[in-house]
Parts: C-alpha cells; structure tokens; sequence
C-alpha cells in the first residue's frame, strides 16, 4: 500500500502536483534528498495511460520508461500499456510514496517557503510546489459545429464498439493512423480527415505504408487537404478541394492532439514566453519557474510543443529541482 499521508503534518517540504511518470519521479528524488513530499492527483495514478489505448505498445525499450533506477521487465520487446501501468503502481509502492489520488488541486497562494495549496478535499502547506501536470487531458478542439455532441470521440481505447459503423477519424499522426487501421481491421467503415495533403512523415516506418496501402486499396477512404465542417448526429460534412462533401456518420474521433492546461497554469500564477508555443516561463538549469519556489517537470515545459519532452529525457527534471531546492535550503 502507499504510506499513509499524515493530515496534521504543518509543512511539506515539496507538493507536487500529477502523479505521472514525472511526479513520482519527483516524489523519488524528494525522498532520496530527505525532503518530504506529497503528491496531489485529480485522476487515477498514472492517468493518462489509463486513458490510452488498451493494447497500446510503447515505441520505447523499457529503460526508457524507467525511473527511480528501478528496473521495468518486460515480456516483449517494447512494453505495453499494461506492464506499464503495472510497473509505476510497483514503484509507487516500492518507493513508499506519499499519493492522494482523485484530488483536483484548484489554487497555490502564498510564496516561496509557505505555500498554501487549496484542493477540492482539502488544504495543505509546503514550502515548494512541483507541476508535473502533462497535457493528455486537454485535447485540441476542432472548431467545428457540432463537434461538443456525445459521438465526438478524443481519447481511442479499442474498437470493438464500433463494429459496423461509419466512423470518421480526424488527423494523419500516430494515433490517428493507427486508430483508422485497427477500426478498419475490427469491422468499421472508415472515413480519414487530414488537413495536409499526405500522412505525416512522423507516423512510426512500420505503420505508415500499411495505412497507405488501405487508403490505396480504398478499404480506407482519405480526404486531404479537408476539414471538417459541421457534425450532426447522423452526419458530417467536410470541406474538401472538390467542394463540400456530406458522410453518413456514426461517430467522429478527433485524433487532432493535446495540449497543457493553461487555464489552470496562469490561475496558478504562472507567466509565459512571448511565443507562438505559450511556453512557460522557466529556467532551464532549476525548471523553477516565473513564481518563486514553483518549478515545472515533464512535457507541461514545452507548452504546445508536446513532441519536445518524453519520459526519457525529462526523468533529469526531477533532480534539477531538488537540487535546486536542497541549495536554497543550505543558504537558508
């Protein structure tokens, strides 16, 4: 089980916020460094991969995914969501962490050496707070009427539920690919959405010539350089080069992205980089950010560049942070 968190404890030395792959590598390397941690979730431990596919496979060896310097075993050559889901519930308990899940975090106030972080259960004090938020709960919207209705789909698990409808998927990446492929291969009718004029050059080797050959074959029927115009219950309409063109439609998935929480971000006080990708404002060498004693880690550091920052090479974060923290505490 993880420890059990003492309410009447004055003062953490660190919050942090998310508990992904980067918050409990965090909460690691607080503990490692003597400091005292809590980490504050909204979901699930490790929720969005809880919200990935279910029989997704990594494009990463597992060393890649380590932290902590626990080992990740795996029974194939790149882990799948399962093992890995598996493997940071182990480490979590291995490592003792201080977790409260299911906990949204609504405000930081105070400053430097006595925050006060408010959550809709509770209140609780630290000296330093850590963001390690990611961004897969924040999808990119697609500007469409009608794209609010129940059958607009952001997040892909499986496709057995969609056997024998008519589904529309939007996007030409990773997700977008491979989601047309296994709905095609699982009994659905497959409309692909992309708004260039080919699949992106960043779709992994081995599943870009298999999505062309359907599309080329017409199992897969793809309109480029389209967009979406409306979507109604029974339909969506596209803008195409040819013109307008209406689809019998069953659901839609908006393969089209996620990006961090900027509402929550600035409510926190945080300012950003005067930049086309709203980076927060942070130092490269402490990750502390614009608001003292407030240090950000993982891929929230690029903004809406979420292709910059993996797993495996923002483990680093953690320790630039408490380092930076233990220095402040011997000039204290």
């Amino acid at each position: 089980m993880l420890k059990t968190i003492n309410r009447q404890l004055k003062m953490y030395d660190i919050i942090i916020i998310g508990a992904g792959p980067l918050g409990l590598a965090c909460g690691i390397a607080a503990s490692r460094a003597g400091l005292s941690h809590l980490i504050l979730e909204k979901g699930a431990l490790i929720n969005s991969f809880v919200g990935y596919p279910t029989d997704l496979e990594f494009f990463s060896t597992p060393e890649l995914l380590e932290i902590g310097g626990i080992p990740f075993t795996t029974r194939h050559y790149k882990p799948v969501r399962s093992e890995a889901l598996e493997y940071y519930r182990h480490v979590a308990r291995v490592e003792e962490l201080n977790i409260r899940l299911y906990e949204r975090v609504t405000d930081i106030h105070g400053e430097a050496g006595n925050f006060g972080v408010q959550t809709e259960k509770g209140h609780y004090n630290a000296k330093n707070v850590v963001i390690a938020t990611g961004f897969f709960d924040c999808p990119n919207p697609l500007h469409a009427k009608g794209s609010d209705l129940p059958k607009v789909i952001h997040y892909y698990k499986e496709p057995f539920a969609y056997a024998y409808q008519k589904v529309a998927v939007i996007g030409a990446k990773n997700s977008a690919a491979k989601a047309a492929l296994d709905l095609y291969r699982h009994g659905a009718t497959v409309s692909l959405i992309v708004r260039g004029n080919e699949i992106s050059d960043k779709v992994k080797y081995w599943i870009k010539p298999d999505l062309e050959n359907r599309i080329q074959d017409g199992s897969i029927k793809a309109y480029f350089n389209s967009s979406i115009r409306e979507i109604t219950k029974e339909h969506i309409s596209i803008h195409t080069q040819e013109g307008l063109v209406v689809l019998e439609n069953d659901w839609v998935f908006a393969m089209t992205g996620y990006r961090p929480d900027f509402g929550m971000l600035q409510r926190f006080g945080l300012a950003f980089e005067a930049d086309e990708w709203q980076t927060p404002i942070h130092h490269r060498d402490t990750m502390e950010t614009n608001r003292e004693g407030v240090y950000l880690a993982g891929v929230v550091c690029g903004g809406l560049r979420t292709n910059i920052w993996f797993i495996e090479n923002s483990r680093i974060h953690a320790d630039m942070i408490m380092d930076d923290i233990r220095r402040k505490h011997q000039r204290a």
